[in-house]
């Protein structure tokens, strides 16, 4: 799946991730902001990356903007945005296809 336009999925309250994805030409471009980086950080970026591999985006930029998210909630956050910038609505297949 590209990513086809900008999206943003998430909020910057306390517990949550705000994910933005825009169109990129060369591999992905990941910037990550957490108030948790020191000690998750790593973490952040796996749950990323893992979940962007499964959707099968290969370039884009990507932005999150983490308040101390669990895995869990990346993993939405990113799915979702990519979904909206394919514009897809209907037939989403959330949290069982894609682990």
């Amino acid at each position: 799946m590209e990513i086809k336009k900008a999206a943003m999925a998430g909020t910057l309250e306390s517990s949550d991730a705000q994910v933005t994805v825009e169109p990129g030409t060369e591999g992905i471009e990941l910037s990550i902001e957490s108030s948790v980086i020191n000690q998750y950080g790593k973490q952040i970026r796996n749950v990323i990356l893992e979940t962007l591999d499964r959707l099968e985006v290969t370039s884009g930029k990507v932005k999150v903007v983490d308040k101390g998210a669990l895995d869990c909630t990346l993993k939405a956050r990113v799915e979702c945005a990519v979904y909206r910038s394919n514009d897809v609505t209907e037939n989403l297949p959330w949290g069982g296809v894609i682990r």
